[in-house]
């Protein structure tokens, strides 16, 4: 979430109130959100996501981003569900990329005596 507000800084299409405690408590509203209403989403557009091969998750992701914006003590907005897309769109690869590093570092931990 750290991510997205340094590509997304000051001025621009997203915009959060405190640069420090915004993403910290998004992210956390975020992952209740993902762990709750993404899967409901997921199996009600299955044939979507099956006609898609998979990358309307982009436009899931999207909407779960969108949710956490409509909450708004959290201090979160954005200008559009555009922005909002390229925001869940930047969060996922930050994600993966961060997913993959742990798993190696995991990995030479299981390796070494």
């Amino acid at each position: 979430m750290f991510f997205v507000v340094l590509v997304f800084p000051g001025p621009a299409h997203v915009h959060v109130h405190d640069p420090v405690w915004t993403p910290i408590i998004a992210a956390i509203v975020l992952g209740i959100i993902n762990a709750i209403l993404r899967p409901i989403l997921i199996i009600l557009t299955l044939p979507v996501e099956i006609l898609t091969l998979g990358l309307f998750t982009l436009v899931i992701n999207a909407i779960t981003f969108w949710v956490v914006t409509l909450i708004r003590p959290i201090g979160l907005t954005a200008d559009g569900f555009g922005w909002i897309f390229w925001s869940a769109l930047i969060l996922a690869i930050v994600s993966f990329i961060l997913s993959h590093i742990v798993k190696e570092v995991d990995k030479g931990r299981q390796t070494t005596p």
